[in-house]
């Protein structure tokens, strides 16, 4: 097989520019990286992959986690995110736990023990005491808001973006407004619950306990919700739902159900994904794509420039108003 000096000579290269495109460096012209390329596939050349990575300290590779990958929301970030890693010549190893936290510690363990180059959380169970020691091993970026040494953070304001959601309800006249919510211990569920408490105070109205419906995520969960209204003597006459799917399965059902919306129930979503527009749902985008963007170069800064400060990067929402409030 050919040798790094061979390649060199039939691209018409430096060696070093070999190595370089062999090692994904960024500043190698595209057209000097196109002959390279074409020269080790005419020579048959493949990189021995383990020294690549004992010659740069790199594997090449970050790792994502996540719960779970079919749900619109992590497919939004990973859209966002593998289409920076790519740009940036890096796999984006998916990391699923399922919110078992033993399968958060292996992947913490991977990134100990130079199996990944970096993680970026997308979604976790561990404490944040748990997480941020690994921090010394490389670079860790997290789609939530954390103030950590060593962490880099890129949010909505989901205090601010909830509230945004709730005052457009109040405007269109509803004051009984009902509330859908994920995981409650989540740091964004509780900016989110914190929004709505603080929302029906300043409107001088209880809050209902019975209107907060947990576990609401998907699809179905939103058709149960939609069950549960429907039978209650005392309804809402407004539901903020924490995503998009959930909303989409509170429309269908009460279509099933006869209960016209906005006519008797509005219904505000969240992130903006393409079914909200197909239904016509009021929703409030936070830009999943831009999150998972901007937390693939967040590590990839700190990889490049482990002397940087820790990326914290606000990303603003909008309150996209369709017909369903």
């Amino acid at each position: 097989m050919a040798n790094i000096r061979e390649i060199a000579k039939a691209a018409q290269v430096s060696v070093a520019t070999v190595s370089r495109v062999l090692n994904g460096h960024p500043y190698v012209s595209e057209e000097k990286r196109r002959r390279v390329e074409e020269a080790m596939r005419r020579a048959g050349y493949s990189p021995n992959s383990n020294a690549v990575h004992l010659a740069t300290g790199r594997t090449g590779m970050v790792g994502v986690v996540l719960p779970f990958s079919h749900h619109p929301y992590f497919h939004a970030l990973l859209g966002g995110l593998t289409e920076e890693a790519l740009k940036h010549r890096y796999t984006a190893l998916l990391c699923q736990t399922n919110y078992d936290p033993d399968e958060e510690r292996r992947y913490l363990h991977m990134l100990r023990t130079r199996h990944v180059d970096g993680l970026i959380l997308c979604s976790h169970e561990l404490p944040w005491s748990e997480i941020s020691p690994y921090a010394g091993d490389g670079p860790i970026a997290a789609c939530e808001s954390v103030r950590l040494e060593g962490i880099s953070s890129v949010y909505t304001n989901h205090y601010e973006a909830f509230l945004t959601g709730m005052r457009c309800l109040n405007r269109r006249g509803h004051r009984s407004i009902g509330f859908c919510i994920g995981r409650r211990d989540s740091e964004s569920s509780r900016q989110r619950y914190a929004a709505y408490a603080d929302a029906l105070c300043g409107m001088g109205e209880p809050l209902h306990p019975e209107w907060i419906f947990e576990g609401c995520t998907m699809l179905g969960d939103g058709m149960r919700v939609m069950d549960t209204i429907a039978g209650m003597a005392q309804r809402p006459s407004a539901l903020l739902v924490t995503g998009d799917e959930a909303a989409a399965g509170v429309l269908a059902r009460a279509r099933q159900l006869d209960i016209p919306i906005p006519g008797q129930l509005a219904v505000v979503g969240f992130d903006n994904q393409p079914i909200s527009e197909a239904l016509q749902l009021t929703t409030i985008d936070q830009q999943l794509q831009e999150i998972g963007r901007q937390a693939f170069l967040a590590f990839y800064q700190r990889l490049v420039q482990p002397a940087a400060p820790p990326s914290r990067i606000e990303i603003p929402f909008e309150l996209v108003e369709r017909s369903s409030v």
